[in-house]
C-alpha cells in the first residue's frame, strides 16, 4: 500500500513545505486543464477532416468512439497504478502519450493516423484523470491540512470539465483566424504540453513508494451488489456522457452544415458553452440537497435535449445554443450526483470496483449512443437521427426518474409510520436512527 508524504514538524520547515505543496496544487491544476483541453482540440476540426478526406458523420463518430475506448481501457488498466508508482510519474507518462498523439496529428490528416492519435489521446486521458484528481486531493490537504475540501472539489471539477470545454474554443479560434487549421492547434498544444511536463517535474510527490512493489492487477470492476439505486446511477452516467459525446462528435458538423455557420470559432464556442455550463452547474449546486440535485439534473437534461431537437428542426442557432447549455447543466449535475451516489453507498472495500463499474457504463454511453447516431445518419438526415437520439435519451431519463421514486437517488420521503426509503445519496443511518 502507498502512503502520502508526511510534513516535517519544525514550524519554519512546515510553512516552507506547505507553500511548496500549495504551489504544486495549482501547478497540477494547470497541467490537468492543459491535458483535458488537448483531448477536445479535434472537436471543431472534424468538419475540416470530413472535407479533406470525405469522411461521413458515421466515420467521425467511430473516430470519437476510439477515443472513448482508449479512455476506458487506460482507466481500468492504469488508472490506479499511481497509488504505488507515484502521482507525478504516472501523470508524466500520460503527458507523454498526449505528446505522441500531438505528433501523430501533426504528421498527416489521414484517417488511420487520426484514429491512432485519438486512441493515444484516450489512453493518456484515462491514465491522467484519476491520478490528477487524487494528486490534487493530497496536495490540498498537505497545503491546508485543517481546511475543508471545497477548494479541491471546485478546482478539480473546473479543471476536468472546464478543460474539456476550453480545448474546442482555443482550437476553433486558431483554426478560424490563423493558417494551417489542421496543424497549428496541435503545434500550440504540443508546446503547452511540454511546458506542463516541465512544470510537473518540479512538483512535490505525495505518494511514498512501498518497499515491496505490489503485484499488478487491473482495476476490479463491480456492478453494485445490493446497493439501492446503483443501476439508476449507471443509467444516469450513461445518458450524461452520451450528451457530452453528442456535442464533441457530430454537433460541430451540424453547426457548420445544417445551421449554415461554418465558423470553426463558433463551433468551438458552442462546445465550450455546453461544458462550461456543466462545470459551473456542478460547482453552483454543491450546497443543494441530494434529491434536489438529482431531479434538477434529470429535468434540465430532459428539457435541454427536447428543445435541442426542436432547435435543429427549426434551424435556429440561438434555440440550439440555449438548449445545449441547458442539457449541459443537466448532464453535469446528474453525472456528479451519480458519482456521489455510488461513492456514498458502496462498501469501503468495494468502492473502487463500484466506481469503476459506473465509469464503465458512463463511457459506454459516451461511445455507443453517438456511434448509433452516426450509423443512423447513413440512412436518414442528421436532424432525424438526432431526434431519435433524443427519444432514446428521454426514455432512459424517464426510466431513471421512475425507478428512483421509491428507493435510490431522489427517493421520495417516507410517509408517517412507514420505514424510510433508503437513499444512497444520504449519509448512512446509525443504529439509533434505524431503531
Amino acid at each position: 500500500m502507498s502512503t502520502t508524504s508526511a510534513l516535517r514538524t519544525s514550524p519554519r520547515t512546515t510553512a516552507t513545505t506547505a507553500r511548496r505543496y500549495g504551489a504544486g496544487f495549482w501547478t497540477v491544476a494547470g497541467v490537468f486543464v492543459t491535458a483535458m483541453a488537448f483531448s477536445t482540440v479535434p472537436t471543431p476540426l472534424y468538419p475540416l477532416y470530413q472535407a479533406h478526406d470525405g469522411f461521413s458523420t458515421f466515420t467521425i463518430t467511430l473516430v470519437f468512439a476510439v477515443y472513448a475506448v482508449g479512455v476506458l481501457t487506460s482507466l481500468l488498466l492504469a488508472g490506479h497504478v499511481s497509488d504505488w508508482l507515484g502521482r507525478r510519474k504516472v501523470m508524466a507518462a500520460a503527458l507523454g502519450l498526449e505528446l505522441v498523439a500531438a505528433a501523430l496529428f501533426l504528421a498527416a490528416p489521414a484517417l488511420p493516423v487520426l484514429v491512432a492519435a485519438r486512441l493515444a489521446t484516450g489512453l493518456g486521458v484515462g491514465m491522467l484523470t484519476a491520478t490528477a484528481t487524487a494528486y490534487l486531493h493530497e496536495l490540498h490537504h498537505a497545503d491546508r491540512p485543517d481546511a475543508s475540501t471545497r477548494r479541491f472539489e471546485i478546482v478539480s471539477t473546473a479543471a476536468n470539465i472546464g478543460g474539456l470545454g476550453l480545448g474546442p474554443v482555443v482550437a476553433g479560434l486558431l483554426a478560424q483566424y490563423l493558417g494551417a487549421p489542421l496543424r497549428l492547434p496541435y503545434a500550440v498544444f504540443a508546446v503547452l504540453l511540454l511546458a506542463a511536463a516541465a512544470a510537473l517535474a518540479m512538483t512535490p510527490e505525495t505518494v511514498t513508494r512501498p518497499a515491496t512493489r505490489p503485484a499488478y492487477r487491473p482495476q476490479r470492476v463491480g456492478a453494485g451488489r445490493g446497493e439501492p439505486g446503483y443501476l439508476a446511477a449507471s443509467a444516469a452516467g450513461f445518458t450524461s456522457l452520451a450528451v457530452f459525446g453528442l456535442f464533441t462528435s457530430v454537433v460541430p458538423g451540424f453547426v457548420g452544415g445544417s445551421l449554415h455557420h461554418p465558423s470553426r470559432a463558433l463551433a468551438g464556442v458552442v462546445v465550450f458553452a455546453v461544458f462550461g455550463a456543466a462545470a459551473l452547474a456542478q460547482i453552483g449546486t454543491s450546497r443543494l440537497g441530494a434529491r434536489t440535485r438529482w431531479y434538477l439534473g434529470l429535468g434540465a437534461q430532459a428539457v435541454g435535449m427536447a428543445v435541442l431537437a426542436a432547435g435543429m428542426r427549426l434551424g435556429s442557432l440561438p434555440v440550439f445554443l440555449g438548449a445545449g447549455i441547458t442539457a449541459g447543466v443537466g448532464a453535469g449535475v446528474l453525472f456528479k450526483s451519480a458519482v456521489g451516489h455510488v461513492a456514498e453507498t458502496a462498501a469501503p472495500a468495494r468502492r473502487g470496483e463500484a466506481l469503476a463499474g459506473l465509469f464503465l457504463a458512463s463511457y459506454l454511453g459516451l461511445a455507443l449512443l453517438p456511434v448509433g447516431l452516426g450509423a443512423a445518419s447513413l440512412a436518414m438526415s442528421l436532424t432525424d437521427a438526432t431526434t431519435w437520439f433524443t427519444v432514446v435519451v428521454l426514455a432512459l431519463l424517464a426510466a431513471v426518474a421512475i425507478g428512483t421514486r421509491q428507493s435510490g437517488p431522489g427517493a421520495r420521503p417516507h410517509t408517517a409510520g412507514a420505514p424510510p426509503a433508503s437513499s444512497p445519496l444520504d449519509p448512512p443511518r446509525t443504529p439509533e436512527h434505524q431503531a
